[in-house]
């Protein structure tokens, strides 16, 4: 990547904030653009982006544009603002759904514009760029969404920028493919931990919980806003998964009341073994 080159990254918040510090540490061009200037000015006090105003304008001298919002909002600011984009701009998100947003704005864009799809298997239970990591992307997991439209340059753009940022695995996924993977190893988990918190008042728990309530729990501490738009745009595999743990509970539920010891231990064992695999 070039380091002569300028970023801007739209939406500076937690992630938006981790990621333009991580690549000014790195001693890339960094910018930031939000509709809340106490954000900007918090990043620009932090030395983690250039300016201290948020303006479109910036929009106009972007190489790069990474849109760290909303998912319901990635399109319309591509589509507000396509204007201002110089003619080869190179564009990027991080959402955690792909459906309905990858293809529809590589549609939108001019012919010279590229827009390529990344999902930083990463986060924190908490919102805003005054919680931003420098390090959070480091040992993390990420996955690059192309289609056949991308090219050569957004491949080792999306590619370098996982080395530059240190990922773990750098993976590529079809649409069809992430959206499937996300329901799975991501929403669902989230559904299960909001599940589990809404069983029963438990403020009167606090003190006699253990680490494997805490353990379970810990992501139920949700952005609600955005969780929501995440379940509602994959609702599709999103419900299948549902039913599917469904099942496995009732049947771990029959088991337990015939008192089938033999079918309760290999469920363990299967539960076990597959835990065990993302250890290695």
């Amino acid at each position: 990547m070039d380091k002569s080159k300028n970023i801007v990254i739209v939406g500076l918040g937690l992630m938006g904030g981790s990621l333009a510090s991580a690549l000014t540490n790195i001693n890339y061009n960094v910018y930031g653009y939000d509709i809340n200037e106490e954000s900007i000015s918090f990043a620009y006090n932090e030395k983690i982006i250039k300016n201290n105003v948020s303006s479109k304008d910036l929009l106009k001298i972007a190489d790069i544009i990474i849109l760290c919002i909303y998912p319901k909002d990635v399109y319309s600011f591509i589509e507000d603002n396509l204007s201002l984009f110089k003619e080869d701009v190179l564009i990027s998100d991080i959402t955690g759904v792909k459906s309905g947003i990858v293809n529809e704005i590589q549609k939108l864009i001019k012919p010279n514009q590229e827009f390529i799809g990344l999902h930083p298997m990463c986060g924190k239970e908490k919102v805003g760029v005054k919680y931003y990591d420098s390090n959070l992307f480091e040992g993390a997991n990420l996955i690059i969404v192309p289609t056949n439209k991308n090219t050569s340059k957004g491949l080792d753009f999306a590619y370098l920028l996982g080395k530059e940022l240190k990922f773990k695995f750098i993976e590529k996924l079809s649409i069809e493919e992430h959206d499937q993977m996300i329901s799975f190893l991501s929403q669902l988990p989230h559904a299960i931990a909001v599940g589990l918190m809404n069983v029963k008042e438990s403020n009167h728990l606090v003190a006699y919980t253990g680490d494997s309530f805490r353990d379970l729990t810990r992501i139920a501490k949700i952005n609600a806003e955005l969780w929501s738009e995440l379940f509602f745009l994959n609702k599709e595999y999103l419900t299948k998964d549902i039913d599917d743990f469904i099942k496995v509970m009732e049947d771990i539920k029959e088991k337990i009341n015939t008192e089938d010891k033999e079918g309760l231990v290999e469920l363990f064992k299967i539960s076990k073994e597959r835990r065990e695999n993302f250890d290695k």
